[in-house]
């Protein structure tokens, strides 16, 4: 594990939310950063869903330096290295693609493919991988589909995505492996585009406040299955 995916990963475990951002105007993105901070979140993931994406991104790295940010819906290696330019700390994508792992790894950036299926969480332990996305969690079976995970794949950890709101996210927190959890609740695109960040800024902060509230047997007292070294 690199450096800086370390210290993403530790982010993450603080956090245990990562807001998940579609934003259309880039000149929205220093209030947005802002009101996140102001929330209690120095977390977020910027999807390339738009086509002025890497912009915001951009402007939240230079403006706000100590917030880890970084690109989500990455779907390639062209698009992990714009948003690394962009200055992201970290690229999520929807899908596992060892090109894109193998590509953060080299450069010293921090890394959670998007799995689904068993096939694919095995695939990411053999790139060295064990902290992941699973997406959309809603639809694959919720935190029954976690718990069956959680036998086979003991000492995996996921991100929780797909589908998570303000009222069920804390059922997915309350499992030993889930790390983390993701979604756009906190500042959905037509609120940011509305420029309702005061808004933005309560919503993570209740979100902050449910999080503190969460008591959960942490990931430590897993079986330890490990990631591969990446060859």
């Amino acid at each position: 594990m690199n450096a800086q995916q370390s210290s993403m990963t530790a982010a993450l475990r603080r956090s245990r939310i990562m807001p998940v951002i579609v934003i259309d105007d880039p000149a929205d993105a220093g209030a947005l950063a802002t009101a996140l901070l102001a929330g209690g979140l120095p977390i977020a993931e910027i999807t390339l869903r738009t086509p002025r994406a890497l912009e915001a991104l951009r402007r939240i790295t230079q403006e706000q330096p100590d917030m880890f940010a970084g690109a989500g819906t990455v779907l390639n290696v062209a698009q992990a290295a714009q948003a690394r330019d962009a200055g992201a700390k970290f690229i999520v994508s929807p899908g596992f693609s060892r090109a894109v792992v193998d590509y953060c790894r080299e450069h010293e950036l921090a890394v959670y493919p998007g799995v689904s299926t068993a096939s694919e969480i095995q695939a990411a332990l053999d790139a060295g991988v064990n902290l992941l996305k699973l997406w959309p969690i809603e639809t694959l079976g919720g935190p029954a589909y976690l718990k069956l995970l959680a036998g086979p794949f003991g000492g995996v950890e996921f991100n929780a995505n797909g589908g998570l709101t303000a009222e069920n996210f804390e059922k997915y927190l309350a499992l030993p492996n889930v790390v983390a959890c993701g979604g756009p609740w906190m500042a959905p695109r037509e609120w940011i585009a509305a420029g309702q960040f005061d808004r933005i800024r309560d919503a993570v902060r209740d979100t902050v406040a449910k999080v503190a509230r969460i008591s959960s047997p942490r990931s430590e007292s897993l079986p330890a299955v490990t990631a591969a070294s990446p060859s």
